[in-house]
């Protein structure tokens, strides 16, 4: 089994799309506390972080209420290096996603504009109608190696946004797939569990598991 951690590290120097995370000592040993205690100030979507259907629609589903079902099984990350600007219909259909419940799409964004500490002037998002098809065709996460899903073109009107989440679609921003090759794997992803809020910071892995004998029969099955 291979564990690929696809979580982004916090810190007050991070890529963000606001206020960048504070940090404050509020006990250390070396000052004669008892132990170490931090304090930390960030934003629910700091990092590699969940957006719930309550981050664009009043009154839907808060991250604390959202599926775990739909958050840990069985994903595609699938291979959108070679696009430029935004991921499109004809993408998709060249991908051969069709009846995939969890798709994170890498992009040029991993190795490029996500290791930077200041948001770029553009970087690969999702088309609206690639939004649609996908929703159309049942998927309940998308993922994508940025900020944000949105293309760079449309943080105006947050088109994919209002798509993806109003049909209750969950949203994976800002996973580090940079050492992750396209394929399939075992989705883990769990946000904290605030109360009522639009979105929440998460820890997410991806697992590979190598094919191993079935005993007594030489045939393959998954390793535990």
């Amino acid at each position: 089994m291979e564990i690929f951690d696809i979580t982004l590290p916090i810190h007050p120097q991070m890529l963000h799309w606001g206020r960048k995370p504070e940090v404050e000592i509020v006990e250390s040993k070396a000052g004669g506390d008892a132990s170490n205690v931090t304090r930390w100030r960030l934003g629910a979507h700091t990092g590699t972080h969940v957006d719930a259907p309550a981050h664009f629609v009043d009154g839907a589903t808060s991250i604390d209420k959202v599926s775990l079902s739909s958050l840990v099984g069985p994903a595609v990350v699938v291979d959108m290096t070679h696009v430029a600007g935004d991921i499109t219909v004809d993408h998709l259909a060249a991908a051969g996603i069709a009846g995939e419940r969890r798709v994170l799409f890498k992009t040029s964004n991993s190795a490029g504009p996500l290791k930077e500490t200041d948001r770029a002037p553009n970087w690969v998002g999702l088309s609206p109608e690639a939004a649609r098809a996908l929703v159309d065709d049942g998927v309940e996460l998308v993922g994508i190696d940025y900020l944000t899903i949105e293309s760079h073109t449309r943080t105006d009107t947050w088109d994919a946004h209002h798509i993806l989440l109003g049909e209750g679609v969950l949203i994976l921003e800002n996973a580090d797939l940079d050492a992750v090759s396209p394929g399939r794997y075992e989705l883990v992803c769990l946000p904290a569990k605030l109360v009522d809020a639009d979105g929440s910071f998460a820890r997410a892995i991806l697992i590979r598991r190598d094919a191993t004998p079935e005993p007594g029969t030489g045939h393959q099955r998954d390793a535990a």
